[in-house]
């Protein structure tokens, strides 16, 4: 019997959710606000409601200049390279299938540069399990007719946004340690908004449409996807193999189609079920655990 927690064990399929369901919620927040402008606000509203709880509990913060360096990089790399590229990318142009297929890779990377970088040794069926992964998540891009990659300058925030993600999860492996949520997701924000703020300022008009549809798209972003998703992703990380983690963004993809079709209108083709049969059956075998002997 499994010695894990019972949120451990739902944490993959409620990450997934979370995650997934944020690049559709994004993409309406993109219609009301510019990229920048949109992940300045988030993350500033996230640090607004983390403010009383860490004023009433008071958490234990990093100890040592190096502790508050490695969380701050964690959230440089996924808060600032990884949504900003994305958001940027999203913008400029490239499709939601282009940038879909060049961060797939994710898994590909850290399978890659795990066994040097955190000592984590990649199993034959779990390279299986990727490769399949991989074909499924690019079966349900191109059902959607969505991999046009619009410009270079999209395209290479996208690459950015790809080693971003990649660098952040396994800079975590290595080098993170187990700090309260509070602390670490108010320095990881804090490091976000410290980023966006200004370029959004020197580069856009930070206007916004307010209306009851982006307060919606607002409060999903910062509750959903900055608060329960990334500190879901960043536990998994610390506590289950950092290529099994990664092999769940195959699963984005799909998932992300799944809810475009009731958020956004976009149907989802019969071949793209096939996609995610494929993808879900290859993140399971890149997800299985080792027999306990």
């Amino acid at each position: 019997m499994s010695n894990r927690p019972l949120w451990l064990i739902a944490a993959p399929s409620v990450f997934l959710i979370l995650w997934s369901a944020g690049f559709a919620v994004a993409k309406l927040g993109l219609q009301h606000a510019n990229p920048m402008t949109l992940l300045a606000l988030r993350y500033v509203c996230v640090l607004v409601v983390l403010a009383p709880f860490a004023l009433v509990l008071r958490p234990p913060l990093p100890r040592g200049w190096r502790a508050w360096a490695d969380v701050a990089l964690v959230g440089f790399l996924i808060q600032v390279c990884y949504f900003g590229l994305c958001y940027i990318a999203f913008k400029s142009g490239v499709s939601a299938g282009g940038v879909a297929i060049i961060v797939c890779l994710q898994p590909i990377l850290v399978a890659l540069i795990a066994p040097h970088f955190v000592a984590e040794s990649v199993s034959p069926s779990a390279w299986a399990g990727l490769a399949l992964g991989l074909a499924g998540a690019v079966i349900v891009i191109l059902s959607r007719s969505a991999v046009e990659a619009g410009n270079s300058f999209g395209i290479l925030c996208t690459i950015g946004a790809l080693f971003g993600i990649t660098g952040g999860t396994l800079y975590e492996k290595r080098f993170g340690v187990s700090h309260h949520p509070i602390a670490s997701n108010m320095i990881q924000y804090a490091v976000g908004a410290a980023f966006c703020l200004p370029v959004a300022w020197a580069t856009e008009s930070l206007h916004i449409d307010w209306n009851l549809e982006f307060a919606g798209v607002l409060a999903y972003l910062v509750l959903g996807n900055s608060l329960l998703a990334m500190s879901l992703l960043l536990a998994m990380i610390r506590l289950g193999e950092v290529s099994r983690v990664s092999a769940l963004f195959y699963l984005v993809p799909a998932f992300s189609a799944l809810f475009a079709w009731p958020i956004l209108g976009e149907a989802m083709p019969p071949l793209a079920w096939v996609g995610m049969a494929l993808a879900g059956a290859g993140v399971a075998m890149a997800s299985r655990r080792k027999p306990q002997v």
